[in-house]
């Protein structure tokens, strides 16, 4: 790795990830790469998004000021730093098992007037979450800033991806009377540049209000154990060139399609319900 991880304190070990998740549904890594690596992320960040907000289809709305940009590896100079981090393997391999899968590369990003997002899951309970207690997929997260409490925090209820509650809307959105609940369990997260967490995306969370003047960039890195589906939302692909140069552990967990030419993509990766506004 270049400019990646920083050798100040060992990583934690993946048993306290997968303790972690299996309890609140959410664990960190703090210091994995240094702020240099993070800045460069976000000017990544920031040429995508500009990009995608130029076309048709480009970015999907998360409610007012909020927006969904999915991208191809190529698009981010640090993919495999992040990829290939070992506490990122070790993790995803020890959640998910030896053979999982990268499926989704992609960022959130709160601009200022972002409003409190609706509680929710990002994804309906799948069979073995409800019927075998096991966990099928994470999300890897990477703050471009330094959080601040103006920002509009992410905020998750810490044990609630084992809830399974037939109420919710679209199988993913808790009714409001049980917002109190949610409310009473939040905490709200204040990553720094260059720390990842890793979460169960059904968690329930919501993205606060982002009462300052800056937006609040964040990589998303989706990883499912092998037949989780969830690849069937995405379509990230890679050049011959770009597939031909990565390590063969890397390729050995990136099933996308190899192509002679990237096309730009269209979002499709929409979560019924967060336009719905202040919630």
């Amino acid at each position: 790795m270049h400019e990646a991880a920083t050798t100040t304190a060992p990583f934690p070990h993946p048993e306290e990830a997968v303790r972690d998740l299996y309890t609140a549904g959410i664990t960190a890594c703090r210091g994995a790469f240094s702020p240099r690596w993070a800045d460069r992320m976000r000017e990544d960040i920031d040429a995508a998004f500009a990009e995608a907000r130029g076309r048709e289809g480009g970015a999907v709305g998360r409610g007012p000021h909020r927006y969904y940009v999915e991208i191809h590896p190529e698009q981010l100079r640090g993919f495999v730093d992040l990829v290939d981090h070992p506490w990122v393997r070790a993790v995803s391999e020890a959640v998910l098992g030896p053979d999982y899968r990268i499926v989704e590369l992609g960022f959130d990003v709160p601009l200022a007037g972002a409003v409190n997002q609706p509680w929710h899951r990002d994804f309906p309970m799948p069979g073995a979450t409800r019927d075998e207690r096991r966990l099928t997929s994470l999300a890897f997260n990477l703050t471009a800033v330094d959080t601040r409490e103006d920002m509009g925090p992410f905020e998750i209820a810490p044990g609630t991806q084992w809830d399974d509650d037939a109420r919710f809307g679209h199988a993913m959105f808790p009714r409001r009377e049980d917002y109190p609940r949610y409310e009473a369990l939040a905490e709200r997260k204040y990553p720094r540049r260059g720390d990842i967490s890793a979460r169960s995306a059904l968690t329930v969370h919501r993205g606060t209000a982002n009462r300052s003047d800056d937006p609040r960039p964040v990589l998303v890195l989706g990883v499912d154990a092998p037949g989780a589906g969830n690849d069937g939302h995405h379509d990230m692909a890679v050049t011959r060139e770009f597939w031909a140069a990565l390590p063969e552990r890397v390729r050995a967990h990136l099933g996308c399609p190899v192509v002679d030419r990237l096309t730009p993509i269209v979002q499709k990766h929409t979560i019924e319900g967060l336009v719905m506004g202040d919630a």
